[in-house]
Order: C-alpha cells, then sequence, then structure tokens
C-alpha cells in the first residue's frame, strides 16, 4: 500500500465527502444506531460544496490521505486547536493512515503555537484516540443528537512538538 498525506485541495471535496460520509453510515453505527433522522442531522452538512468551503478557509488546516492514488482519509484542524474532523474509508481502518493523520494534525497545532488539542470523538472513535494520549474530559451532546466524549491532548510538553519552548518550573526555594 502507498500512501500519501497532503494538503487538501478543493478538488479533493467530492471524494473526501465519500469518505465522511461512508465513515459516519458504516463506521459510527454504535453513535447513530441507524436512527434515520440523526443520520440526516449529522450527514447534513456532509456535501461536496460544504466540504470545499471547509478545505478553503484560511483558518482550517485540512489533508487527505490517499492509499494507491484514492482518497482514503481526511482530517481537519482549525486555527483555535480543534480536531475537526479525522475520519477514514471503512475498509482502511487499522492500517495506520488514522495514526499518520493526527501526527501530521498534532504537528501542524505545534507549528501554530497551540498548546492543547481538543476534539469531540464518537463512541467508535474513542478507544482510537485515548490509546494516542488524549484525556477522557466527559461526555458532550452533539447538535445532532449524538452523544459524543469531549478529548484534550496537552502539545507543549509531549514529544509530538519536539521544537517547543520548555516552560520553566517554579522553584519557591532559597538560594543564597
Amino acid at each position: 500500500m502507498s500512501l500519501e498525506i497532503r494538503i487538501a485541495a478543493s478538488t479533493d471535496a467530492e471524494a473526501a465527502c465519500n469518505v465522511l460520509r461512508r465513515s459516519i453510515k458504516e463506521c459510527c453505527e454504535l453513535d447513530h444506531k441507524n436512527d434515520p433522522a440523526i443520520l440526516d442531522a449529522w450527514l447534513g452538512n456532509k456535501t461536496p460544496q460544504m466540504v470545499a468551503n471547509w478545505f478553503s478557509s484560511p483558518t482550517n488546516y485540512s489533508l487527505v490521505a490517499l492509499s494507491e492514488g484514492v482518497v482514503v482519509g481526511v482530517a481537519l484542524l482549525t486555527g483555535a486547536g480543534k480536531l475537526a474532523l479525522c475520519y477514514l474509508l471503512p475498509e482502511v481502518r487499522r492500517q495506520g493512515i488514522g495514526k499518520a493523520l493526527l501526527t501530521k494534525m498534532e504537528e501542524q497545532a505545534c507549528g501554530w503555537g497551540v498548546k492543547a488539542l481538543q476534539l469531540h470523538s464518537t463512541a467508535s472513535g474513542k478507544d482510537f484516540f485515548a490509546q494516542r494520549g488524549y484525556t477522557d474530559a466527559g461526555k458532550v451532546r452533539s447538535p445532532y443528537g449524538v452523544e459524543t466524549v469531549f478529548f484534550w491532548k496537552q502539545l507543549d510538553e509531549d514529544a509530538t512538538c519536539p521544537n517547543a519552548p520548555k516552560r520553566k518550573k517554579f522553584c519557591n526555594c532559597n538560594t543564597a
């Protein structure tokens, strides 16, 4: 398998939209429970035009993962340090592609000086983020009716930001 991860272009929007829609429908059944109302709400803004708008926003950093030239994954980081998207086609899960996308997103956040990355995970993705050092901060209901898990990860002291300035620890000792 040849894997390429690159910045998403507006021409990737249709393929990326397909990744989002298939991943949500096929991989997130624990979350939507095949409820048509929840699926309609969740998928409502997952259109090629909307995805193209997300990709073109100057405050977002968007990546696509390609295998054999086909878009198989998509991730989006906001300038505020929120991982808004990290989705894969069902057939490429557990091949390291999600981990590669997440690593690139963490590197970008570090480059922007973001101190902590945050995200809302589905039940389906919960273990993935927990295994990568993200802290479970509790459940939050999404606008489309799915209970998500709020995760965060400190970046400035993590190995993901090797060039980040180290914070000085406060010492209240007398050095005479």
